[in-house]
């Protein structure tokens, strides 16, 4: 059974998205909005839960739309090589892949091929504590991608097979994925990096993203019978003022260039690179500053929640990341007052619930239960503990969104971290 219908019936749409400017958050570039896609609108401030390979790992479709997540986001670089964009075009696009029938995001490709190319998974250092290093891998790694002007080739971590992406190959690869909003082809640059290399690739990432406009609206007339997309641009420019600021008034001035011309610019913007955690708020607040008030902001990869209410508070709409799946796949657990792995021997004999301040589906397993389902190696462990975390974190934004529209979110935002940081 499908949970909505296929891409094929649906018609072509001239304004892919569109973004409506809710309740203000005083003082701050903080807001709530409806961003409405094909699919269905989104509420913001949202968090968005990470199904890298069109599935949030362990758990059903259906599942984590019951725990009220609106929309999904899968990348394009483990999609391109598994199953292949042209299974997933054939199927009605990823939505009716997966069988989900909410709004869908794709990220362009180019975190994993550069992240994973220097050896560094999926993990971009958050501290720039190291001397700067333009040709930093991580120890014992092979380098498995090498930039130039044109785009980036790779090996498969998968096969070591040799693959290319450009900004022209990574727009034909996300539109043949088909989600509502998709990502521009960037260059992922480090808190390593030296100044001049973040110049230098500054530049690049801005002559990417012309290219990618081009091809987005070639591809949108080509493929007028399925959903009309959205292309989101993507700033960087590390921990620099300076970059930051000229990449957001870059990419603003592309957009603006490309709809006087017929185009359709950018339907938003995300937020990328590696953010130092204590200047977080800082650097979004820089790039935000910038961009159009009635632009949709996504910051990618961010999910902890003094990092979530801090990106609120600078205006960013919607968040996505891997860590509440990830983490709870070994046995991490989030509550009000503060993450612990249920795993831990102290736990074996607790019949309280997960959180006793969460309300969700698994309220009514113990941790105990968990304990010896992750002790068993029994694979229901993973699918109660994703459930969990994805739920809390949902229902963590949610309650700021609801706060901001109530007047009452410094309350909020103030006694959720003083409980959830109190022993940390």
């Amino acid at each position: 059974m499908t949970h909505g219908p296929s891409s094929d019936t649906q018609p072509a749409h001239s304004d892919a998205v569109d973004y409506t400017v809710g309740t203000s958050l005083p003082g701050t570039l903080g807001r709530t909005g409806v961003i409405h896609t094909p699919h269905g609108d989104i509420q913001t401030p949202a968090f968005v839960p990470v199904g890298t390979k069109a599935t949030v790992k362990t758990v059903l479709p259906e599942s984590v739309a019951a725990l009220g997540a609106q929309a999904v986001l899968a990348n394009a670089y483990h999609l391109y090589l598994q199953p292949g964009p042209d299974i997933i075009d054939a199927a009605g696009g990823l939505g009716a892949f997966m069988n989900w029938s909410g709004p869908t995001y794709t990220d362009s490709g180019g975190f994993q091929v550069m992240s994973l190319g220097a050896g560094f998974k999926k993990v971009i250092s958050m501290d720039a504590t190291d001397a700067p290093d333009d040709d930093r891998i991580a120890p014992g790694k092979e380098r498995l991608s090498n930039v130039d002007d044109d785009g980036v080739t790779f090996k498969s971590h998968l096969d070591g097979s040799k693959h290319r992406f450009t900004p022209e190959v990574s727009m034909q690869i996300q539109h043949q994925l088909g989600a509502d909003i998709i990502f521009a082809f960037d260059e992922l640059t480090t808190l390593m990096n030296t100044r001049a290399y973040q110049e230098s690739s500054l530049e690049r990432t801005r002559l990417w993203a012309i290219r990618c406009l081009a091809e987005h609206n070639r591809l949108s007339v080509e493929r007028s019978h399925r959903p009309q997309q959205s292309l989101w641009g993507v700033i960087q420019g590390a921990q620099y003022e300076d970059l930051r600021r000229k990449a957001s008034r870059d990419l603003v001035a592309l957009s603006e260039a490309d709809r006087a011309a017929g185009g359709k610019g950018f339907g938003g913007y995300g937020i990328g690179g590696a953010l130092e955690k204590d200047n977080l708020g800082t650097i979004v607040g820089w790039v935000n500053s910038e961009l159009p008030q009635d632009a949709p902001k996504h910051l990618l990869g961010i999910s902890e929640p003094d990092d979530i209410f801090t990106a609120i508070e600078n205006g960013v709409d919607t968040f996505d990341c891997v860590s509440p799946t990830r983490v709870a796949r070994n046995g991490a657990i989030y509550s009000r007052d503060g993450r612990y792995n249920v795993t831990n021997a102290k736990y074996r004999k607790d019949f309280g619930p997960l959180d006793a301040d969460t309300e969700n589906y698994t309220s009514q397993y113990s941790r105990a239960y968990l304990h010896h389902l992750f002790k068993a190696k029994e694979g229901l462990a993973a699918t109660l503990a994703t459930l969990h975390n994805v739920s809390f974190i949902v229902n963590l934004v949610d309650g700021a969104r609801r706060a901001i529209e109530s007047g009452d979110y410094l309350a909020y935002r103030d006694d959720f971290l003083g409980r959830y940081y109190a022993n940390s």
